[in-house]
């Protein structure tokens, strides 16, 4: 087990990211009953408002806060412990964090930042929620960087050798965060701030969008990234099998540096202002994405099939039936990756030129969000939750509680099944988004959306309110973990952190020179940004001033 003040920190960090995942669900559950007319908010309660929070407090706060417990965990794990710089200056980064998150999410409380969660201009939120989100930002960026300290620190005392496959993984995700969290920054701090503090009078709307969106897909890889983490090194372990290839998870980790960032654009195609040529080269890049994507997909059926054969498999599927269905962890992840189809799938959707014109502005993309956080990394956050939270308490994940982690994943399943199904279709019929509830005055095209079995905002609601019955048994799940479960006293009793060997024997060392990886996705990203990022700044137009439509 890590050492003690190693596991204190990851657990705060699980802490915040459940008191957040709470609130955020039951945001959750108020929309989708709001979308189907059934409850009528209090004056005090504004529908965009709990929209705001369910957005951020569910795909921004509690996936960082959780995803930074699982660093640090592994990192304490397969590095060593910390030095007490790295833990001081993890801490440090830490309270930055939280102290940011508590003053974002005070102002959406307050009905000071019901402008969703892409905060997209002239939308115009309290100067203190964008001070709020630079010091969340500038929070993880302090705890990255004693993360890479760490790192640093192991490389110097073992040269020459490649660092463990967790660690080289978690690195990539930071400096993917890192560069990513560049444009998200420039635009809160040079345009957001003094425009909502009043020291300028109007903001570039289309700049703001583009820094946004630079940000905001990589930020799907950063989501992502820790999940197929899990995926690479984890269920390899549970599975009784070694890492497929040290080298192929490598290079599909690089692969993602390069690919997710410059790619921004692609939520952008609906906007003018940014010429075609630009466009269809994100797009492009966007699409360079599906490799490492069809990477890991192999990686995993390889795992599977080389675990099946093991336990005597025979025949083309015969090793469907020797994987460890009984354990949680297991099923729970392998539910998250068979969600994972679809939604990529529909990710090549949302990102081609001409199809993206039918369903940008509807719930379809709602359903794909849905379909691709909320179900395969949310899931496989559940899974990595049933046996991080007992190993770093030391308690008993007892038969009870894995009998009742079941219920949960196969209710989550079933929730997001029928809601994010619902949306897809609604989307297609022409369903909007970021709308509360509207029949359009009885207009046949919106009267079809109350209608069929799928087609229904009945089948959304029950959907999220199954989903949200799953979520109150995580959290269920989540307390007893952490605090009333009995103590582990016996060795059979006690909850590892599974970690699979990976033969680094033939891995090149040139997958690890990062100096390499962060040059060429700079020179991508000025390749892809530079040319249109200065012609919105030395083209601006006169700028908006901004709008309250709360």
């Amino acid at each position: 087990m890590i050492a003690l003040q190693d596991r204190k920190l990851a657990l705060w960090y699980i802490g915040v990211a459940y008191i957040a995942f709470l609130i955020g669900t039951l945001m959750g559950l108020l929309q989708v009953f709001i979308r189907n007319d059934k409850l009528d908010l209090p004056a005090w309660l504004d529908y965009y408002q709990i929209l705001t929070a369910h957005g951020v407090l569910l795909a921004l706060i509690y996936t960082t806060f959780f995803i930074f417990a699982f660093f640090v965990t592994g990192m304490s794990k397969s590095l060593g412990t910390f030095g007490p710089k790295v833990r001081l200056v993890s801490w440090i980064g830490f309270w930055v964090t939280l102290i940011g998150t508590v003053m974002a999410t005070v102002m959406i409380v307050a009905g000071e930042a019901s402008v969703l969660y892409t905060f997209y201009a002239p939308l115009k939120a309290s100067g203190w929620y964008y001070v709020g989100l630079a010091l969340f930002v500038v929070g993880t960026w302090i705890s990255s960087f004693a993360l890479i300290g760490h790192y640093r620190v192991w490389r110097k005392n073992n040269k020459g050798q490649l660092s463990p496959l967790f660690a080289f993984m978690t690195v990539t995700t930071i400096v993917l965060w890192l560069i990513a969290c560049l444009g998200v920054v420039a635009t809160v701090l040079f345009q957001y701030i003094p425009w909502a503090f009043g020291w300028t009078d109007t903001i570039n709307v289309e700049l703001s969008r583009s820094l946004f969106w630079y940000f905001g897909h990589p930020l799907v890889y950063f989501w992502l990234l820790p999940a197929y983490i899990a995926w690479y090194v984890i269920v390899p372990k549970i599975l009784g099998v070694k890492v497929f290839s040290d080298s192929l998870a490598r290079l599909a980790f690089v692969l993602f540096i390069l690919f997710s960032i410059p790619v921004g654009f692609h939520h952008q195609l609906t906007e003018p202002g940014i010429s075609n040529f630009w466009k269809f080269l994100q797009v492009v890049l966007t699409f360079m994405v599906i490799i490492p994507s069809l990477m890991t997909a192999f990686t995993m059926f390889a795992n599977f099939e080389i675990s099946g054969r093991k336990k005597g498999a025979t025949g083309l599927f015969g090793w469907f039936k020797k994987l460890p269905w009984k354990d949680v962890r297991f099923t729970s992840i392998f539910i998250a990756m068979a969600f994972f189809i679809p939604g990529g799938a529909g990710g090549i959707i949302n990102a081609s030129f001409q199809l993206n014109e039918v369903v940008h502005n509807t719930l379809w993309i709602v359903g794909h969000f849905h379909i691709t956080v909320g179900t395969p990394v949310a899931m496989t956050f559940m899974g990595l939750t049933f046996w991080l939270i007992p190993y770093l308490t030391g308690r008993k994940f007892t038969k009870a509680m894995q009998k009742l982690a079941f219920v949960q994943i196969i209710t989550w399943s079933i929730g997001m099944l029928l809601m994010s199904t619902s949306q897809h279709i609604l989307g297609l019929l022409g369903a909007p988004r970021r709308t509360a509830f509207s029949n359009y005055n009885n207009h046949p095209s919106a009267l079809e959306w109350f209608d069929g079995i799928l087609t229904s905002h009945v089948t959304m609601a029950v959907g999220g309110s199954i989903l949200f019955l799953s979520a109150m048994i995580l959290i269920y799940i989540v307390v007893m973990s952490m605090f009333l479960s009995p103590k582990a006293l016996k060795v059979e009793d006690q909850v590892e952190f599974p970690m699979a060997e990976s033969d680094k024997t033939n891995t090149p060392k040139w997958l690890e020179n990062w100096w390499i990886w962060i040059g060429i996705a700079f020179a991508l990203i000025i390749i892809a940004y530079a040319i249109p990022l200065s012609s919105m700044i030395m083209h601006a137009p006169p700028g908006s001033e901004g709008f309250k439509t709360w």
